[in-house]
């Protein structure tokens, strides 16, 4: 199997490294050519107009839930036009007392081409399936709540 790497850029731009006096933000660079400017969340200090870990965390629960989804529907025949989703992290404590993403809500909108349909039934079956085989979810099966609406 790959490893999957990142690169992480932080600089100090204060003096000394002191609490409540300094920056989280940093950079998160994906294959050498995509920068991501990544934050504390806005709860802990951290500007809103960048990213956090817990929302890419979400986003990488979606993302690998979406492209198992839509491997099993290919395989199964099922024509889909189109795959939004509104993923959501919740923080609080975890059983050890610890603060931490204790749940993640998936809100995925699935549309298929004119003329085919599945039921509700079948639909939550297929999302099922992917929740099973997504990498992402099997990392975190053990440690946090995901919820599919």
């Amino acid at each position: 199997m790959s490893d999957l790497a990142i690169q992480l850029h932080w600089h100090r731009a204060t003096p000394v490294l002191q609490t409540g006096a300094y920056s989280n933000a940093h950079v998160v660079q994906y294959n050498s050519q995509y920068d991501v400017t990544v934050d504390s969340a806005p709860d802990w200090g951290g500007d809103p107009a960048n990213t956090n870990p817990e929302q890419a965390l979400a986003s990488a629960l979606s993302s690998c839930h979406m492209m198992t989804f839509l491997a099993l529907c290919a395989k199964a025949g099922w024509p889909v036009a189109s795959y939004h989703d509104y993923a959501v992290a919740h923080l609080g404590k975890n059983p050890k007392g610890q603060m931490s993403v204790t749940r993640i809500d998936l809100h995925p909108v699935v549309r298929f081409d004119t003329g085919f349909s599945v039921s509700d039934t079948e639909l939550g079956q297929m999302q099922e399936r992917a929740h099973r085989y997504c990498f992402i979810a099997n990392t975190l099966a053990d440690s946090v709540e995901i919820n599919i609406l």
